[in-house]
């Protein structure tokens, strides 16, 4: 029994040792293989480790970033917000002034439409004699009367016929109140000569004298002396050539000019 054990024995070892001799080359180069894999595993597992850490911080870094740029960008969209609620209140009240300022505009028209034509009505016979013209535009109504139914030649006293034509337009003036009266004196073109030039050195003086003797004379009848004034002009503001007698004639005037008060 002893005998056959050892006999098995033997023949088992013999096999063993060849293997083991085999195996051995192999087995060094297989871990070598293992080895340069695990140390290359390890590389790229370090570089990796490396991107992940790279990326993980862009990606804090852009958080950080959209974060911040979405609050600039949620401040900057509340502002215009603010902005456009403010430029459309401007807008509504822009809108409101200028439809107020239009229909304001308009009745002043209105009312200037009307005292037009009361004085056209008023005066109607002096304007077909040609004695007296009325005109209107952009808001400024003018009466323009020939000197000749005022005053006498190279005089500045305002004449009874001249009163009566007077009385007609104080009757509409009176009705006036948010206009001013400007009295305008004009001459032709002619120097004063002889012993007029006394009293009248100049057209001017003819002119300034002759505004405010009317002036005065609205005043006494009621018109408010703060809304009067007078202007002389002399020559220097003629409607017609000073060339023929009609033309002098035209440029020899009183006129009432209704403006808007300052």
């Amino acid at each position: 029994m002893r005998k056959t054990f050892v006999t098995i024995a033997a023949l088992t070892l013999v096999p063993l040792g060849a293997v083991g001799c085999v195996s051995k080359s192999e087995y060094t180069k297989t871990v070598q293989a293992a080895e340069a894999d695990s140390s290359r595993l390890k590389r790229e597992l370090a570089d990796a480790g490396q991107r992940n850490e790279q990326l993980t911080a862009d990606r804090a870094e852009l958080e950080r970033t959209l974060t911040m740029k979405s609050g600039e960008l949620g401040k900057s969209i509340a502002d215009q917000r603010q902005r456009i609620t403010s430029l459309e209140g401007d807008n509504a009240r822009l809108t409101q002034e200028l439809a107020d300022a239009q229909k304001a505009r308009e009745e002043k028209v209105r009312e200037v439409s009307s005292t037009y034509d009361q004085l056209v009505a008023k005066m109607k016979g002096e304007i077909d004699k040609g004695q007296v013209t009325i005109s209107e535009l952009k808001g400024k109504l003018t009466v323009n009367m020939v000197e000749a139914i005022l005053f006498d030649s190279g005089r500045a006293e305002v004449k009874p016929e001249g009163l009566v034509v007077l009385g007609k337009v104080i009757e509409i003036l009176k009705t006036v109140n948010d206009k001013s009266i400007r009295i305008e004196g004009h001459t032709d073109n002619k120097p004063i000569v002889g012993t007029l030039t006394q009293r009248y050195p100049s057209n001017w003086e003819l002119s300034a004298g002759r505004a405010i003797n009317v002036a005065r004379y609205l005043e006494k009848q009621g018109i408010e002396a703060a809304h009067l004034s007078a202007a002389a002009f002399g020559e220097f503001k003629p409607v017609a050539e000073n060339v023929t007698p009609e033309g002098r004639a035209k440029n020899r005037r009183i006129e009432i000019v209704l403006v808007p008060k300052e």
